[in-house]
């Protein structure tokens, strides 16, 4: 079984199981996370691998990270995350992409990304549910940080901190990679 196969397994598992135990009709689930009852029931069945932004939907509408949904041994008091066991969920062909490192249930969902974005590149993010606080530290670069349409600079040795309810973007306008570590909370599913 290949690395993907296993991760379609475990995401078909950690789906059924969190909107079994969130009581989810398939048909409420697609109407809080925008995704399609079709999609879910393909991806339930693990005859799908989801986009990253379907999954980070998913993820919002049952109140848990996109660690949980993707996690293949939940339940231990301690878990050790390998470098080679972490998440690569986005890449761009300029060679930017996202590693999520971590992810915890607390109160609510918590996550610890990894991310590199190489200059001119940058990702969009859609709003997260209300609540949502994303932390942030640049370790090389500068990072734009654009929250609600504002751009702000986040210079290499800098922590920011943001409401992640209103739509924002990680862009490198700099001429040296962007390299920064950032930690998303999540408020629990009500």
């Amino acid at each position: 079984m290949t690395d993907l196969d296993q991760l379609t397994q475990s995401l078909a598992r950690n789906l059924k199981r969190w909107r079994a135990e969130r009581h989810f009709t398939l048909d409420a689930l697609a109407a809080r996370s925008g995704v399609s009852r079709g999609m879910i029931i393909q991806i339930e069945q693990a005859r799908t691998n989801p986009s990253v932004g379907t999954t980070v939907k998913l993820a919002d509408a049952l109140g848990v990270s996109i660690t949980t949904l993707l996690d293949q041994d939940q339940g231990a008091l301690v878990r050790i995350v390998p470098e080679a066991q972490a998440v690569r969920m986005w890449s761009s062909e300029a060679g930017s992409h996202t590693t999520l490192l971590v992810g915890a249930e607390a109160s609510g969902p918590l996550e610890l990304w990894d991310w590199r974005i190489v200059p001119g590149d940058g990702s969009d993010s859609d709003p997260h549910p209300p609540g949502t606080v994303e932390l942030l530290r640049v370790t090389a670069g500068v990072l734009t940080l654009v929250v609600d349409g504002q751009a702000h600079t986040v210079p290499a040795g800098t922590s920011a901190t943001f409401d992640a309810g209103a739509p924002h973007a990680y862009r490198n306008d700099g001429a040296e990679t962007v390299e920064m570590t950032m930690a998303v909370a999540i408020p629990p599913a009500r």
